[in-house]
């Protein structure tokens, strides 16, 4: 597609979005999620077949894309219960300086969206997205990765509701297309992806001033205290680590053993990467497929290769399957320290680095010593250790105990700090990115003057005063002389110059 053709495409799309929107203000929150209702149960229907586009398209193993699935029906859900709630005016207090007014706040759509999709997980981000801001009331212009755009596969589902169908536009294209998109305006960006794409998409959408919502890039790291059930945690590390190939942003990528444990966690963790399964022939028994794409691939290898270079142990792993069919041993890499690549870079891929620390105070500066802040994993038997050091840890979410847990939840938001981004996704936060709030404050229709009116009189100024020390003095009759000095107030307002 020529550049004339790509900027033409967006064109209309967002020009066809903008339109939907103008209809989409007609309906109500209840309307929209019963078209919502409508899609989970096409999705529901449609399971097997969803499974397997993940596996083909992405290299997902059967049970890996089936846990992909639950997470995006399990969010649907959460919405159909809950979005009205928390997208219906809300009243707030009003003041005693404002007595005898009535205060709200309204969750409004923002209009024609854009969101950018990336290629690990198309579906649960595809959808959760989608879904989400058509809740709000907004029209959206959806761009997938061109890597696994699973065409075809938004518009199966969303030929089950016809609104839905009018105010989705599916395009597909490469990164020209989505430059060309922003250049239409949009009034949100809504971008999960890498950081360097992140920051071109944030640099080019402040010439418009559009807001930009991004989850990009993370380092994660686990830490492993010595008080931690040592199967679990291993068990844990195991899978965060090398769930679909480590092609996640909140994998964990850096791994921090108590040195106490360090020896005896790092062999069971040995054994445990040993008897994973590996294959793309899966009939739900393999616990690894195939990486999605070969600069993953690429960049997992140069990894491994520095940090061998530099000194590091090859624990487990390290050996080359298949790069044609994307197949790549589960790395695990002792040794190391925070001058090689696989700890300071984001790999994406299947390399796990093991380092000891001393204390806890050492396991929280290690932690914290990355450019990403999105997601933790803290493994300890001291319930208030766990709360220090989820405190002290400069991430967006921490999973204590557990791995990769937050965004299991979709009352609690997902996203991160520092260079993994800004803005948040699911739970309530993530639900009104997706809205503008508007302000409203009621007052009677009455012939009243407000004290803060014109004239300016030496009487009102004086009563003023006075009205400032009956309000903020500290005094048992605080409330009374309030009223009686705001009644005086509000006499001499009514008076002419």
């Amino acid at each position: 597609m020529t550049t004339e053709n790509q900027q033409e495409h967006a064109r209309l799309a967002m020009g066809s979005m903008r339109s939907a929107f103008a209809n989409l203000q007609k309906t109500t929150v209840r309307q929209r999620l019963r078209e919502l209702a409508r899609v989970r149960q096409a999705m529901l229907r449609q399971r097997e077949s969803l499974v397997e586009s993940l596996m083909s398209e992405c290299g997902k193993t059967r049970t890996d894309a089936n846990i992909e699935f639950i997470g995006t029906v399990d969010w649907l859900l959460w919405l159909e219960k809950n979005a009205d709630r928390f997208l219906r005016d809300e009243k707030v207090p009003t003041p005693i300086t404002l007595m005898g007014k009535k205060s709200k706040i309204m969750y409004e759509g923002l209009g024609a969206v854009l969101i950018i999709a990336p290629w690990n997980y198309p579906l649960h981000i595809g959808i959760t997205q989608i879904f989400t801001a058509f809740a709000c009331g907004n029209a959206v212009v959806y761009k997938p990765s061109e890597v696994t755009p699973l065409q075809g596969v938004y518009e199966s589902l969303l030929s089950a509701s016809p609104l839905l169908a009018q105010s989705v536009a599916v395009v597909y294209g490469n990164g020209e297309l989505g430059r060309a998109l922003i250049d239409e305006r949009p009034e949100k960006i809504f971008f999960t992806g890498s950081t360097k794409t992140g920051k071109a998409i944030a640099r080019q959408a402040a010439d418009y001033l559009i807001p930009v919502d991004l989850e990009l890039g993370g380092k994660d790291p686990m830490v492993v205290f010595d008080t931690a059930n040592l199967d679990r945690a291993v068990a844990a590390a195991v899978w965060g680590a090398f769930t679909h190939n480590g092609q996640s942003c909140s994998a964990v990528e850096r791994l921090y053993v108590q040195d106490s444990i360090y020896n005896a966690f790092n062999q069971r963790l040995k054994t445990e990467v040993e008897a994973l399964v590996q294959r793309l022939d899966d009939s739900g028994d393999a616990d690894l497929g195939r990486l999605t794409v070969d600069f993953q691939y690429r960049i997992a290898r140069r990894h491994i290769e520095d940090a061998v270079s530099k000194g590091a142990a090859i624990l487990v792993g390290g050996d080359e399957i298949d790069a044609s069919q994307g197949l790549m041993q589960p790395t695990v890499l002792t040794g190391m320290d925070a001058s090689m690549a696989a700890v300071a870079e984001e790999t994406f891929g299947p390399v796990l680095p093991v380092m000891p620390f001393a204390d806890e105070a050492e396991a929280i500066r290690l932690a914290n010593d990355s450019p990403f802040g999105l997601q933790a994993s803290v493994f300890t038997g001291d319930r208030d250790q766990a709360d220090r050091v989820a405190q002290a840890l400069e991430v967006g979410g921490v999973s204590i105990n557990n791995v990769n847990m937050v965004e299991g939840n979709p009352w609690l938001s997902f996203g991160g700090r520092k260079e993994t981004g800004w803005g948040r996704a699911r739970g309530v936060e993530g639900l009104r990115a997706f809205t503008r709030s508007k302000h409203i404050l009621k007052d009677a229709n009455s012939g009243a003057i407000e004290a803060n009116w014109y004239p300016y009189t030496q009487a009102k100024h004086q009563q003023i005063v006075r009205f400032i020390h009956a309000l903020f003095e500290n005094h048992p009759l605080r409330l009374l002389r309030v009223a009686i000095t705001g009644l005086h107030l509000e006499r001499l307002s009514q008076r002419k110059r």
